[in-house]
């Protein structure tokens, strides 16, 4: 019982140590943010934070792991929703689009995009994460509504991708060119519902 407690309370040190890592490298960026500015606003001492990671670099990397891993969660979540064609692919559509809208997701990719140099295999696992939970999520449920007959597309992969590229000029790009906090002059469902009626007029299977 007590081993559990020091294990949970070791744990819940560590959550709130990357909570507080988090907020300084995304408001700071790499080179600027210290340990000693992590600690601080952890609550903890310098000495506590290298005991649970040993390096800055180790630490960016672990936050920019688990950001990617759970950031995009409601993107993967859904494609659960039911209904026709239109409403699912409105729902992928939406979730992806206040996805990229957040600062958090923007500043991310911006952190991890001006320390390529230094972190190649971390940006490269952020580009083949965001892939599979991005990207393969709505070329599953592409596949899904082909095989429903409520499609008609011959490369899934390629439809997908014009998809979700519709939505991120307004979305990703327009952060990371006008600032994180930049906000669409539309509200996200008319650009994500307007997305769909496109590309349902591509893709959708004759009624």
């Amino acid at each position: 019982m007590l081993i559990g407690a020091v294990l949970n309370r070791s744990e819940r040190k560590k959550t709130e140590i990357l909570a507080a890592a988090r907020g300084v490298f995304l408001r700071e960026g790499y080179s600027a943010a210290g340990m000693e500015a992590v600690a601080r606003m952890a609550g903890v001492s310098t000495a506590t934070l290298y005991a649970y990671f040993p390096s800055k670099a180790k630490l960016f990397e672990i936050i920019v792991h688990d950001a990617v891993q759970h950031m995009a969660e409601p993107v993967r979540a859904s494609v659960r929703t039911k209904g026709d064609a239109r409403a699912r692919l409105t729902s992928l559509a939406l979730a992806y689009a206040t996805f990229m809208s957040q600062p958090a997701t923007r500043a991310i990719f911006r952190m991890v995009t001006s320390e390529r140099r230094r972190f190649e295999a971390v940006a490269d696992h952020v580009r083949q994460s965001a892939h599979q939970a991005l990207g393969g999520t709505a070329i599953e449920l592409i596949e899904d509504l082909v095989a429903s007959g409520e499609l008609t597309v011959d490369r899934p992969a390629s439809a997908a991708g014009q998809l979700l590229g519709m939505l991120d000029h307004a979305t990703l790009v327009l952060g990371l060119t006008a600032g994180d906090e930049a906000r669409p002059v539309r509200p996200l469902r008319h650009i994500s519902e307007e997305a769909v009626e496109t590309f349902l007029a591509r893709y959708g299977a004759p009624t």
